[in-house]
């Protein structure tokens, strides 16, 4: 965990962000708090995201849904992770509920969602989230990481089957 206070690749941060060192690439990648300039780049991942990862539900859906979701970033804990500048991807939470993780395409099956979410996990001792029964890649994804199906539901807004997926560790820390 290190501290930053001053100016950073053109803006203005004061927080604390958590460094990525990859054996593999002598690059550093970096988690941070979310900051009001990452609101368009953001965005943008979460509409093309959802678009890519829900082709079974209209992308006319996510486009009436862009204006909420945009105000309610303010009201989630969002962390991003940073390569040279460049938001690759996000998470949002909503106390321990995970409300998201968006990486950009070009980006994706690189392990930025996995960090992601293992620094929400080192964090959390409980998780749980909420995904589309049709987004295999999604499900599987969660599947390998340790969360569970906890419920099934049917979402009234999509007309599409979602799980209620929960993750935790126990007392010593032992994922279950």
């Amino acid at each position: 965990m290190v501290s930053y206070s001053g100016d950073l690749y053109g803006h203005t941060y004061d927080y604390y962000c958590y460094l990525i060192h990859d054996n593999t690439d002598e690059e550093q990648r970096m988690i941070r708090k979310f900051q009001k300039p990452d609101t368009a780049s953001v965005m943008q991942i979460w509409l093309n995201g959802n678009k890519d990862a829900h082709p079974f539900i209209p992308k006319e859906y996510w486009e009436s849904n862009f204006g909420m979701v945009q105000k309610q970033l303010v009201q989630a804990e969002v962390f991003v992770y940073e390569l040279h500048g460049e938001i690759q991807g996000f998470i949002g939470l909503v106390d321990r509920y995970i409300a998201g993780i968006f990486v950009n395409q070009k980006h994706r099956s690189l392990g930025v969602g996995k960090h992601l979410l293992d620094y929400v996990k080192s964090k959390h001792g409980f998780l749980s989230l909420a995904v589309y029964q049709k987004n295999n890649r999604a499900v599987a994804f969660y599947f390998r990481e340790g969360f569970s199906v906890l419920s099934e539901e049917f979402d009234e807004s999509t007309g599409e089957v979602e799980y209620t997926m929960v993750w935790e560790t126990n007392a010593l820390g032992v994922q279950r």
